[in-house]
């Protein structure tokens, strides 16, 4: 095969895996800016802007639904590829339109890679990852989802204004993401297969390959150890599909879907593509201020992930989301009631504060963590279809907050004390779904965790 002619270390490999996380962070972060400029462009209605930004999420959910099955039969490796392929046809549509139907069809494209590349990277990386490094590795992803919202909002202020060679500023904004999705395609063709995919395949020479390739610090009896265990939960599996994956992996599936239905829920979206209205309409910022309010928000929210990086595999997961829920609504339930009964004018400044201090509790616990179990605690007969219901439940979370703020803005008379009260009661009812429906996964094998879940 083709990866034993190149020495890839691990850094590149995992990098490379994480790439979908980026693209997807990109693709989600540009429309901020490039939204009310196609708007102007176009003469569009706002429903119509919004659903611009949102159709990229229909295309998600599909894209989430259908690959999970897909990686299962093919393989992880072709399917990163088909989605950076999807990745450069969207962008490059994008970039092209012509009109507001063009547009939802370029971004419902660019949806369907996002959709599989959030389905297959955490899968991939889980599967990767030596198990005392999962949490930190898997969390690369999520790292790489906030690193690309930043590199959007740097992309948005570099281009803005500047319609080079006769092309609107937009255009070159959507089309910036041509370079990361090219990457993720080069990258693709270099990466290796999973090594649990290929046991299941029952290719065992080349997973020892791909293990002794990417645990380059341990001895090759470890590796055999690590593939024998493998071999005997990939034996007593069955071949997973729906009805699969509601008998044996039913609890699995409740922590899944109720994860990821929080993780948005607490609207961390929300904040991140309206931010820059929200302090427009709020507070009557100018634009160019307001942009540079989002790229504050992005840096801590990029910086914050870098420390659950490190800190991801030395407490308990569990212990981490709960933590993160309390400092979420804590935050929430003051900027709400401090919007509703003080002076808005005022509010400005601790306003961003509190939003700063909402968003680092939820950098280092939900954002990460709900990416990091749904790589984790799947069965691996149904890893890939469970993963995706997972990160289908994700998106359609997603399309409701996003979908819905800018109404609930509006209802409020655009005092954000509204939606941020709602999202604080969302952030409180997640304390108690942590706590009975979350396994606890940090240290265990996923082979480990398998066992552990399907006997309950």
């Amino acid at each position: 095969m083709g990866f034993s002619r190149f020495p890839l270390n691990s850094a590149f490999i995992f990098t490379f895996g994480a790439l979908g996380g980026m693209l997807f962070g990109f693709d989600t972060g540009i429309i901020s800016g490039a939204s009310p400029l196609i708007e102007a462009d176009f003469n569009l209605t706002v429903s119509q802007t919004g659903f611009i930004t949102s159709s990229v999420l229909i295309g998600s959910c599909v894209g989430a639904l259908s690959i999970g099955a897909l990686s299962d039969r093919f393989g992880r490796k072709k399917l990163l590829i088909v989605s950076a392929i999807l990745f450069l046809l969207g962008s490059g549509l994008c970039a092209t339109a012509t009109g507001f139907l063009m547009m939802v069809a370029a971004r419902i494209i660019l949806g369907l890679a996002v959709g599989a590349a959030s389905a297959l990277t955490p899968a991939y990386l889980a599967e990767l990852a030596p198990k005392e490094r999962r949490g930190s590795l898997s969390t690369l992803f999520q790292l790489m989802i906030t690193f690309g919202i930043l590199l959007a909002y740097a992309s948005n202020l570099g281009f803005l204004h500047h319609n080079l060679l006769g092309f609107a500023d937009w255009r070159w904004m959507l089309g910036s993401a041509l370079v990361p999705a090219a990457l993720l395609l080069i990258g693709g063709i270099l990466l290796p297969e999973s090594p649990r995919y290929l046991v299941n395949k029952g290719d065992e020479r080349n997973a020892f390959k791909v293990l002794t390739l990417i645990r380059t610090d341990v001895d090759q009896t470890q590796v055999q150890l690590e593939l024998d265990e493998i071999k005997a939960v990939a034996a007593q599996d069955t071949k997973g599909g729906v009805r699969e994956l509601f008998r044996i992996a039913k609890p699995a599936l409740v922590a899944a879907i109720g994860i990821m239905l929080f993780q948005q829920l607490v609207g961390i979206n929300s904040v991140i593509y309206f931010l820059p209205q929200v302090f427009i309409k709020g507070f009557g910022f100018p634009e160019a201020d307001a942009i540079w309010v989002s790229v504050g928000i992005g840096v801590v929210n990029f910086v914050s992930t870098i420390v659950a990086t490190m800190i991801m595999d030395k407490f308990p997961r569990k212990r981490l989301l709960i933590f993160g829920s309390i400092v979420m609504t804590v935050s929430l339930a003051i900027l709400a009631v401090m919007n509703f009964t003080g002076d808005v004018a005022a509010l400005a400044v601790p306003t961003m504060i509190l939003i700063a201090f909402y968003i680092l509790g939820f950098a280092v616990s939900w954002g990460p963590i709900a990416w990091v179990l749904i790589g984790e605690i799947f069965p691996l007969s149904v890893r890939g279809i469970g993963s995706s219901f997972g990160s289908a439940a994700n998106w359609l979370g997603n399309f409701i907050v996003s979908q819905f703020f800018l109404m609930l803005l509006d209802a409020f008379g655009n005092n954000v004390g509204g939606p941020f009260a709602i999202f604080g009661v969302f952030a409180a009812l997640s304390i108690p779904f942590v706590m009975r429906f979350v396994p606890e996964t940090k240290g265990k094998s996923l082979e480990e965790i398998e066992e552990e879940l399907t006997r309950r």
